[in-house]
């Protein structure tokens, strides 16, 4: 089964073993749109915390670390002062892990931080489900007792399953349950731009 960059499995009745093939269907933001979404975001962190003392980011593997790391270098720039960030690996947290492969591949969590009495901030790139925040919820809850955990996505594309609302968002994007949405990042992917792409079953249908 495939996943997006979301981290979410894209459902088909094809046959195991099937190949996927997707073709892009928009582009949602290049990469100054990017900038400016995550120093909005990073203003907004600000603003709502009065500041930056206590403030520690938290981003979900991959993408969501490569994000906090850059909000944090933004808040960093403006609020001259140094914001602890680190990485969260759900993997075992997540509740569709016996679907996603016979043997995932666990990385690790690197929080060189107690988090206990800091306000979080979780990072992600996409917010879909809500499914993947539920399982770093969980794996937060095991490492420490925050002040409080707050959600920052680049993209929420709707569909949620669960009662999980982003309180920082840069792009709000109405989609398909057939499309994905694909982020791309300089240091992942060697661009930044963020992308809606649809199979080209659905685009041929």
């Amino acid at each position: 089964m495939q996943h997006g960059s979301q981290g979410q499995p894209i459902r088909s009745d094809r046959p195991v073993g099937a190949v996927f093939v997707f073709r892009e269907k928009a582009k949602l933001l290049d990469g100054e749109a990017v900038r400016r979404a995550l120093s909005r975001i990073a203003h907004e962190i600000i603003e709502r915390h009065k500041g930056s003392e206590q403030l520690a980011l938290i981003g979900i593997r991959s993408r969501g670390a490569v994000v906090a790391k850059r909000l944090a270098a933004e808040i960093e720039a403006i609020e001259r002062s140094n914001i602890p960030v680190g990485v969260l690996d759900i993997t075992l947290y997540r509740d569709d892990l016996s679907r996603i492969a016979p043997n995932p591949v666990l990385h690790a969590t690197e929080i060189p931080f107690d988090i206990s009495n800091l306000h979080l901030v979780l990072v992600d790139d996409v917010l879909f489900t809500g499914r993947t925040v539920r399982a770093a919820l969980d794996a937060l809850i095991d490492l420490g007792r925050p002040t409080s955990i707050q959600l920052a996505v680049l993209v929420d594309r709707g569909h949620r399953e669960l009662p999980i609302r982003a309180d920082y968002v840069g792009k709000n994007v109405p989609t398909s349950v057939k499309e994905r949405v694909e982020v791309r990042l300089k240091e992942l992917d060697g661009l930044d731009e963020v992308v809606i792409e649809e199979s080209a079953e659905a685009a041929n249908g």
